[in-house]
């Protein structure tokens, strides 16, 4: 299920194959082409212009007998078509604050740019039904901001995927902004949520994304808690 606000239709092949890598991860040209309603030989020509572009580049995956598969992915400059909001002034204005008035006074606009979120989160989901209506909500919600998010239902609970982040540039600058996301996302979907991030974009993934599951037992709670540390210290490089 896909609540991401991206009407590829409406895109150029190229730019529609750009979405696809990003959303998608590496991909053969083949299957691209049948997402796209072309053949797998026309993905495969307007993949190696954007290769010659430097937006695209083509690795090689062994299949024991026979050529080995090759898959699709984005560079680095293909990367940057998303963009991070205006990513160096983000930067520069950290290290100001954090110079300037310190690390306090840096932790003091994070928490105010999160009540704000809070807020605007508690006001759109108001009203919502069960735990599915709530976090098709919030896909939706991130996914007009630019995360490029997207949700489906995993097991017993969901998983919410953010496929882009727009301001990565200060998050890596100060975790803080990852931090008060989570808690954000635990607050919008409510008491009978656990969140947890399973994969985390500055801990060298490709994304990020959460999976949500109805309220357990305090141990599970705790559990989960663990979880999200753990993955939060390897964005840390501990």
């Amino acid at each position: 299920m896909n609540l991401e606000n991206n009407d590829a239709s409406a895109r150029p092949t190229a730019q529609r194959l750009l979405v696809l890598l990003k959303t998608r991860g590496p991909q053969p040209s083949a299957e691209l082409g049948a997402v796209l309603g072309i053949t797998g030989e026309a993905a495969r020509q307007q993949l190696v212009k954007l290769g010659e572009e430097g937006l695209v580049e083509a690795e090689s995956e062994a299949r024991g007998v026979g050529r080995p598969l090759q898959r699709w992915r984005l560079t680095a400059s293909g990367n940057a078509r998303f963009p991070d909001t205006h990513a160096e002034l983000t930067v520069q204005l950290i290290a100001t604050v954090r110079g300037v008035l310190g690390e306090a006074a840096l932790e003091r606009i994070i928490a105010a740019r999160e009540a704000e979120t809070r807020q605007a989160y508690a006001s759109a989901l108001a009203g919502a039904g069960g735990l599915a209506e709530r976090v098709a909500r919030l896909a939706a919600l991130r996914a007009r901001e630019g995360y490029m998010a997207e949700w489906r239902r995993d097991g017993d609970g969901f998983l919410l995927v953010e496929n882009h982040c727009p301001i990565c540039a200060a998050a890596t600058a100060c975790q803080g902004f990852c931090r008060s996301e989570l808690e954000i996302f635990r607050d919008a979907l409510g008491g009978n949520a656990e969140v947890e991030r399973v994969e985390h974009l500055l801990a060298g993934a490709r994304r990020c994304a959460y999976r949500i599951t109805r309220a357990a037992s305090p141990k599970r709670r705790a559990a989960a808690k663990e979880v999200n540390r753990g993955v939060d210290r390897r964005a840390l490089g501990g």
